[in-house]
């Protein structure tokens, strides 16, 4: 049995062709929700009916507020950006390391194009500022998909 350590997985952005591990994460969640419809009908024999419809995926984490990181800051100016398009940022949420070699095994998760559409910082008081990040599919000719890296 394969089992994976959350330490194990990455965050990846894309940086003008080129995956950049975000590794300014911590406690990071993919989730992956599906729509449903209501398709009940007397013939069910008493039973709600349903079927899945759209898939949604969302990204959220923490990262340590730390603006000489040039990942942080990338966020911060996605969410902060005026246009739509400055505003989208392509990631992979993968679990694991995109392989190098062809001895490094293989990695998976979603790839997408997405809005940064949370930037919350709470400030305790006896904390280091974290930052609460929230990332969500955007509108993109290229749909998000469920991807593998291997070599």
């Amino acid at each position: 049995m394969a089992i994976k350590l959350g330490l194990e997985c990455k965050l990846y952005r894309d940086n003008s062709g080129t995956w950049d591990e975000i590794g300014n994460v911590r406690d990071l969640t993919l989730n992956m929700e599906m729509g449903v419809a209501d398709v009940t009908t007397r013939g069910g024999n008493g039973w709600r009916q349903n079927i899945a419809t759209l898939r949604d995926g969302t990204v959220t984490f923490q990262m340590v507020y730390d603006t000489t990181d040039a990942d942080f800051t990338a966020l911060q100016t996605a969410f902060l950006a005026a246009t739509a398009d400055d505003r989208e940022i392509k990631v992979a949420v993968l679990d694991g390391a995109i392989p190098t070699d062809s001895g490094d095994p293989s990695a998976q998760g979603l790839v997408a194009f997405m809005n940064v559409t949370n930037f919350s910082e709470p400030q305790n008081l006896e904390e280091a500022v974290m930052v609460d990040v929230t990332l969500q599919p955007s509108y993109n000719s290229t749909a998000p998909a469920w991807t593998t890296f291997s070599v």
